[in-house]
C-alpha cells in the first residue's frame, strides 16, 4: 500500500482530527478504497501495528468531525474500531 494525500488544505478555523482505524482481517484494501471517497479526509495512510489506517479529517467544527467519524467511517463494512484524536493549532 502507498500513502495518499487526498487534499493538502490546512484551512484556519477548521476542526482537525486524526482517526486511527482497525479493520477486519484482509479488509484493509477495501476499507482504504472506501475511505478515499470521504471528502473530509485530507490524508490517508496505511499503518503496521495495533491500527491499520490513519485518516486526517478537516471539518467545519468538532460536531461535524464527529458525524464524519460515526456516519462515514465507522459505517464502512470492515471497520471494526476507531480512535479519534483531535488536533489544535499553536
Amino acid at each position: 500500500m502507498e500513502t495518499t494525500v487526498v487534499s493538502p488544505r490546512g484551512d484556519l478555523g477548521m476542526a482537525i482530527g486524526f482517526v486511527l482505524i482497525s479493520t477486519a482481517p484482509a479488509k484493509e484494501h477495501e476499507v482504504y478504497n472506501e475511505l478515499l471517497k470521504v471528502k473530509e479526509i485530507v490524508e490517508l495512510h496505511p499503518l503496521f501495528g495495533e491500527y491499520d489506517l490513519i485518516a486526517k479529517i478537516e471539518a467545519e467544527d468538532f460536531n461535524v468531525l464527529g458525524q464524519v467519524v460515526v456516519d462515514k467511517i465507522r459505517s464502512i463494512p470492515g471497520v471494526i474500531d476507531t480512535k479519534t484524536l483531535t488536533g489544535i493549532k499553536f
